[in-house]
């Protein structure tokens, strides 16, 4: 998960968004590619297999099937799932192939921009207040300067002396912070591309930790050892919610390159990672990006990731909150609406929040720094949060989030999580880069002592909500009744994939299986059609990777399934007979296609 080279040495960050840190094997059976995981213990420990309950609970025969290929495996060379061995058994459909995804670069270039302008002149009326200068009207997000209101000062210059003694005195990557500032890049990366561009540098000629390291603020991660010269770039998401037009772009942006490097994952945060991007051309892709409603900064690194929330947020018949604005809400705090935001850009280490809508927590909040559960206050029976913090993996260490013993109103979240961030920002320690996490600090602290100190930062920050962060946890009216093991209101985790009514009558989601999240761009483009087709052109992302249409009208369900996308062996819909109980139950990272941390 985190890899560190010798003790206080550089760190290769992760290329997953949080995924277990995975290999890919796979075996080719009746024309299908089956995939299967073996997760990889440590380099001199045997591979298990992870299998999931919803394999062996779907599929009587898995066990014997996964023993046969465990044997497999030990005799045959891990191929990593890429562009070149999907496979279809069906003509005329999608397809995967070794030559580039268009005709040539330049002809998608063309294409992409052509798209870019139409649309600019069919959406501009969709631009959030936040996309335009005060002065100026509309401004790019390659415009930016630091000094200008968006960016005052670097992410360095918000932190207290005393934060500052501790990072000089800390590990490598505190001392790269304190030598450049990592939220420079977000304004670098658009000098670098267009030195490039220009023909005055190459990204060799780049120094190795603007390359490697602070580029990731702006969402690039270099694949130095498997790709040298070309970046993935990971976007913010909030909440998993994409439209027809994003999958569009993220087909042109990555279709101009080779098909074994421009592919397109769905990671473990409800996220995008787009893959194969070389640094020239960083600015027309980020300036396309925040035209659309979408960021690419403060994705990589000592940042807050993306936020999580539920991927039927809206139209869930047991739905105890909608995340949707929540998530939107924390994430435009966190990012100043998707411009950057320094002030929050030098954290000692990363940071998850996840916003959970129902009992069934499809946001995994136990893994996350702040986890977010629905909870009405048991005295005016509005509906807010029970707060649990310190979730987290890492290879010192996983750590489920245990109680804070406080409820916030749902209206106060981010502010809530603002006041944490900043506290963790100023003490969270800045020494060995796996004790830094949120966890370690709330047990340096006691949880009371933690409790107290950030009920005291959020009432200094936000005084006419004074007492907003010192609401004791409420009682979950479903809980375990005393004295007994079984839940006053027994509830069983639901699986949303496949076909499943919503709470709006006539209307049903549809969930996909995309095994290990990889979507290659002609792929992406029918995801799209799709989309415009059965769901108002809305698509929505699963943190197992997977994706959902939402609002299909109930007479179409059955025209969806028809799809030739879904009909040639790749695109899974679960509990239909177009099901396959093993892909559908895998989480995994990109693995050593792409990551050099992957053996």
């Amino acid at each position: 998960k985190e890899h560190q080279n010798g003790a206080g040495g550089r760190e290769e960050e992760e290329d997953c968004d949080d995924a277990a840190s995975d290999n890919h094997f796979i075996v080719e059976s009746q024309e299908k590619i089956i995939y299967l995981t073996l997760q990889v213990r440590s380099s001199s420990l045997p591979t298990t297999i992870c299998c999931t309950e919803a394999l062996l609970r779907n599929n009587p025969k898995a066990p014997f099937f996964m023993l046969r290929l465990l044997l497999l495996s030990a005799i045959c060379t891990a191929i990593p799932v890429n562009a070149a061995i999907r496979r279809t058994s069906l003509s005329g459909a999608v397809s995967r192939s070794t030559t580039p995804h268009r005709s040539t670069k330049e002809f998608g270039r063309k294409k992409r921009m052509l798209r870019l302008s139409k649309f600019t002149t069919t959406a501009t009326a969709g631009f959030t207040e936040s996309s335009y200068d005060d002065d100026n009207g509309y401004k790019k997000a390659s415009e930016r300067r630091f000094g200008d209101s968006d960016w005052p000062q670097y992410g360095t210059k918000y932190l207290p002396k005393q934060t500052i003694e501790r990072a000089e005195r800390g590990n490598k990557i505190e001392k790269l912070k304190l030598e450049k500032c990592g939220s420079a890049a977000f304004e670098e990366v658009h000098e670098f591309a267009a030195a490039i561009r220009e023909g005055t540098t190459t990204w060799e000629d780049l120094d190795i930790d603007d390359a490697d390291v602070r580029l990731k603020w702006a969402g690039l991660f270099h694949r130095r050892k498997r790709t040298p010269g070309r970046f993935m770039m990971r976007l913010k998401v909030p909440n998993g919610l994409l439209t027809s037009d994003h999958m569009r772009f993220f087909a042109d942006t990555v279709g101009i390159y080779p098909a074994d490097v421009g592919v397109i994952d769905i990671t473990t945060r409800q996220n995008i990672q787009l893959r194969g991007i070389e640094l020239q051309d960083m600015t027309e892709l980020i300036d396309g990006l925040q035209m659309r409603g979408l960021s690419n900064v403060q994705s990589g690194m000592d940042n807050v990731r993306n936020l999580v929330g539920s991927p039927i947020a809206g139209i869930d018949p047991e739905e105890l909150v909608d995340t949707r604005d929540i998530a939107k809400d924390i994430d435009a705090m966190i990012t100043n609406d998707g411009k950057g935001n320094p002030k929050l850009a030098n954290l000692p280490r990363k940071f998850n929040i996840a916003v959970s809508g129902s009992r069934d927590d499809f946001a995994y909040t136990s893994i996350n720094d702040i986890g977010l559960r629905p909870c009405p206050n048991k005295e005016s029976g509005e509906m807010g949060f029970n707060v649990i913090v310190g979730g987290y993996f890492s290879i010192k260490r996983v750590m489920e989030s245990i109680p804070m013993d406080i409820w916030i109103k749902a209206e106060d979240a981010a502010r809530f999580c603002e006041a944490v961030l900043l506290y963790f920002r100023d003490n969270g320690s800045r020494g060995d880069r796996q004790k830094a996490r949120l966890i370690w600090l709330i047990e340096d602290m006691g949880m009371e002592g933690f409790r107290q100190a950030i009920s005291d930062k959020y009432d200094e920050m936000f005084p006419k909500k004074k007492g907003g962060a010192a609401i004791p946890a409420q009682p979950e009216p479903w809980a375990v009744a005393a004295g007994t093991n079984t839940p006053t209101q027994p509830h069983k985790k639901r699986d949303i994939l496949g076909v499943h009514s919503q709470k709006q009558e006539g209307l049903s989601w549809v969930g996909i299986n995309v095994p290990a999240g990889r979507i290659l761009p002609d792929e992406a483009m029918a995801l799209a059609d799709i989309a415009d087709k059965y769901s108002q052109g809305e698509i929505r992302l699963t943190v197992e990777q997977n994706v959902i249409f939402p609002n299909v009208n109930n007479t179409k369900v059955s025209e969806l399934l028809q799809e030739p996308l879904f009909n040639i062996g790749h695109y899974f819909i679960p509990k239909t007979d177009k099901d396959f109980p093993l892909s559908r139950g895998l989480v995994s990272c990109t693995g050593s296609q792409f990551c050099g941390v992957g053996r």
